[in-house]
């Protein structure tokens, strides 16, 4: 007879540190998403706070990296991307990779995926009708896209990368016409 019980066992545990990776890694990409909504709201002490959330909660999950990267590299691109529109909007720059200190790949996407919260925040300085810095933000939108446009990768290195490259291409021309 088959023994297979030591292999359910293994897999019983497995599936359980999933299940604590996949609700830990939702408690840091919502506490990702309240930092960057609290950075449009202008409320930088608020996006200080749920960014330290985050940064706790990235801890943890750094730990089962090696057992589930694809559900792990996904929180750390939310907690780049809120990283990234922190320090754009706070110091007008954008943060290297390494000073971040996170993996290339969620690096990379979250670059991309914060493309759109700037140009949210470019938005808003047109309404207010302060055109400089609305510039200042499309500057910071051109210089992400136009650093990654060198990157050629297939998927299986750089998931999702030409989606969001074309997403955050496509932002950037409608910004354009709106600062136009």
């Amino acid at each position: 007879m088959v023994d297979i019980s030591g292999i359910e066992k293994k897999l019983t545990e497995k599936e359980k540190a999933l299940d604590e990776v996949i609700l830990t890694g939702r408690t840091a990409v919502r506490s990702c998403s309240n930092t960057i909504k609290a950075v449009h709201a202008g409320d930088m002490k608020t996006a200080e706070k749920h960014l330290e959330e985050a940064e706790k909660t990235v801890k943890q999950l750094l730990k089962r990296k090696a057992e589930f990267p694809n559900q792990v590299n996904h929180v750390l691109q939310e907690y780049a991307e809120a990283l990234i529109v922190l320090e754009a909007v706070e110091k007008q720059r954008i943060p290297g990779q390494k000073e971040l200190k996170i993996d290339e790949i969620p690096y990379v996407l979250g670059l991309l995926d914060s493309v759109g919260e700037l140009k949210r925040e470019m938005y808003e300085c047109l309404r207010k009708n302060n055109k400089k810095d609305a510039e200042k933000y499309f500057a910071l939108m051109e210089e992400i896209f136009d650093a990654l446009l060198p990157l050629r990768f297939s998927n299986a290195i750089l998931p999702e990368f030409r989606r969001k490259q074309d997403v955050a291409r496509i932002q950037i021309e409608q910004a354009r016409g709106e600062l136009l």
